[in-house]
């Protein structure tokens, strides 16, 4: 018997040892390591991050089983496993929580797109493009508390809505971007809270999901979305990301820069970077979440036709404005904003702290005063920095100098395209990124020039002298299924005839001191005549447009024999070209900056009186060739 039990047990060992082989090989083919038993998910994601101290499950937000011990058990009844806050997703997985930023966010610009939608409407369809068309339909309520009904794009049966689908909805944050050469990003919140790192994979603890992608770089939340999280999709069309941080992509980057090579630092989409001053802002140690607020980013759960609408910081608010300084409100309850907000900040905000205001009357959360001081706090690292005030300075106070922008003088550079020659060929296919699927339709396009400076400047739609770039300046051509050509070189009529369109334009490249008085003042380029050459008195167009050689392609007025005309439009309501008259004006400034040539001199306090040079020392001073 003693020996029947040994054989016995020799056998139940053996079966033992190959049912454990067999659970062990499971476990294998499921993705898990063999160790030490762990609770729920971490049974195989032993490792991954806690994303952050108030998100530390994995059910409530990815959904799922946790008692299940095969892949398949556990994985029951998931809704996202990847990323659970897509749109369609993030009701279960972000917005139980958080659904107060869930609505935010789709009233955003950056989730329906609408204002990107409309100027490209008005550029390839003309005005008064008809409906308001989103990246999503939906039903938002406006500022004003009227209903703002939303068309999705994908019913936007003309180019101006297949250029959206195809082009603009790879960088939309309702979309995951897939691709891996640094230019892609997640769906929904999982865009700023858990961005993509290099080469779209993760790089985390978790060895079941390590070097898989398009993952985000770790499974840790970004509670503050780095800069990186921004620049994935702020790299095109105005390059604001890349002219914050100094750097220049040229002609798409094909054309050399120096010795006969590209830029020196390799870019997305086959690109290369050259160098350029960076913002004054990016040198100080600022990110993008330093100076723009939640409600900007997120909405502030109105919606808004357009991207101008929701933008409401303002160099003013934290440096002062020509005759005021900014303006200050007292925080006192724990659940206000600033307060609420600044919870997470590197430095917190305390009741009793006064913070800045925006251009409308809301609350920074990390804009505060200290004395005599303007602080502001960067968010992620908490540094305190002081904000130079310019109110009542001397350089500020120029007189006819009223209607300037901040960004009028203190722009480093501009980043300018003109001649877009967009070709749309129906006889070749793409991939629409808002129908997921491969349709009828190929573009391609090829730009003229590219320029970072000069700058042309005119009327923007709120009255003030601003920087101007072209408002997707296309020319654009149309190839039938059977190789006809529709149409060649089309320019959309916009105000009652064919044109160009120019917008106001911030380029996020600021310094301290960009453009010099007599600079201004005396090259015609600044009053958007383009490149030119002077010539018995007359400004000549160097840089011409193929479609009609009396115009010039990078600008917007020009020198007739009926005097000065202008040929393209501002692309604001009520924005325009500076008028002969004050174009007279800026000019007339030269005879006095040959002597007074500091913005400080005192007869820039007063209107100047040209009729000043009729007296005896300044005709004695004239004729002396001064």
């Amino acid at each position: 018997m003693r020996t029947r039990r040994g054989v016995m047990g020799l056998v139940d060992g053996a079966c033992g040892a190959a049912l454990l082989l067999l659970a062990v090989a499971a476990l294998l083919a499921a993705g898990c390591r063999v160790g030490p038993a762990k609770p729920g998910c971490l049974r195989c994601h032993d490792g991954i991050e806690t994303a952050s101290a108030t998100h530390t499950g994995c059910v409530p937000c990815h959904g799922g089983n946790e008692a299940g011990v095969t892949r398949e058990a556990a994985h029951a009844g998931l809704f996202g496993a990847a990323n659970p806050s897509y749109p369609g997703r993030w009701e279960q997985g972000c917005g139980p929580c958080h659904r107060d930023q869930l609505e935010r966010m789709q009233s955003s610009q950056m989730f329906h797109n609408s204002g990107m939608i409309a100027q490209i409407q008005a550029t390839w369809e003309g005005e008064g493009a008809g409906a308001n068309f989103a990246a999503h339909a939906g039903k938002l309520t406006g500022p004003d508390g009227r209903p703002l009904d939303q068309k999705s794009v994908a019913e936007l049966d003309h180019l101006s809505g297949e250029l959206y689908r195809k082009f603009c909805a790879r960088c939309h944050v309702g979309k995951q971007n897939d691709a891996v050469d640094g230019s892609g990003h997640p769906a929904g919140c999982a865009a700023c809270h858990f961005p993509f790192g290099e080469g779209a994979e993760y790089r985390g603890g978790d060895p079941t999901m390590r070097g898989k992608s398009p993952h985000s770089a770790t499974h840790r939340m970004q509670g503050l979305p780095p800069m990186s999280a921004c620049t994935q999709c702020h790299h095109r069309s105005g390059r604001i990301a890349l002219s914050y941080q100094g750097l220049h992509d040229g002609n798409n980057a094909l054309v050399p820069t120096r010795g006969g090579m590209p830029g020196p630092r390799p870019g997305s989409d086959e690109r290369s970077f050259a160098h350029i001053s960076p913002d004054a802002h990016f040198e100080a140690g600022m990110e993008c979440i330093d100076c723009h607020t939640s409600r900007e980013i997120m909405g502030d759960g109105f919606g808004s036709a357009r991207m101008q609408g929701q933008l409401e910081i303002a160099c003013e608010d934290c440096h002062g404005g020509v005759t005021g300084r900014p303006r200050f409100v007292e925080v006192l309850r724990e659940h206000e904003a600033p307060l609420r907000e600044s919870r997470q900040y590197g430095y917190r905000l305390h009741a009793g702290d006064r913070v800045a205001l925006t251009s409308r009357g809301r609350p920074y959360s990390n804009v505060f005063v200290r004395g005599d001081s303007v602080m502001v706090i960067l968010k992620r690292s908490g540094r305190l920095l002081r904000s130079p005030l310019v109110t009542n300075t001397p350089e500020h106070r120029v007189n006819g100098h009223a209607r300037m922008a901040c960004a009028t003088c203190h722009s480093r550079s501009v980043t300018q395209c003109y001649g877009c020659h967009t070709t749309y060929d129906r006889r070749e296919s793409s991939w629409d990124f808002v129908k997921d699927a491969e349709t009828p339709g190929l573009f391609t396009e090829q730009e003229d020039v590219r320029t970072l400076y000069p700058f042309p400047l005119a009327l923007d739609g709120r009255g003030r002298i601003s920087p101007m770039t072209p408002g997707c300046q296309t020319f654009v051509t149309e190839i039938g299924a059977n190789g006809d050509t529709i149409r060649k070189e089309h320019v959309a009529t916009f105000r009652g005839k064919p044109q160009l369109r120019f917008a106001p334009f911030y380029g996020h490249n600021t310094g301290a001191r960009a453009v010099g008085c007599a600079e201004c003042h005396g090259d015609p380029a600044f009053m958007g005549f383009g490149q030119h050459a002077i010539e018995n008195g007359r400004i000549r167009p160097t840089l011409l447009c193929e479609k009609n050689p009396r115009k010039p392609l990078d600008g917007f007025v020009a020198m007739e024999a009926s005097g000065v005309t202008s040929h393209a439009a501002i692309a604001r309501d009520g924005g325009r070209p500076l008028a002969a008259h004050e174009l007279r004006r800026v000019f007339s400034v030269n005879l006095c900056l040959d002597c007074h040539d500091t913005a400080a001199d005192p007869i820039y306090r007063a209107p100047l009186d040209y009729h000043a040079l009729d007296d005896t020392l300044h005709r004695r001073l004239l004729s002396a060739g001064r």
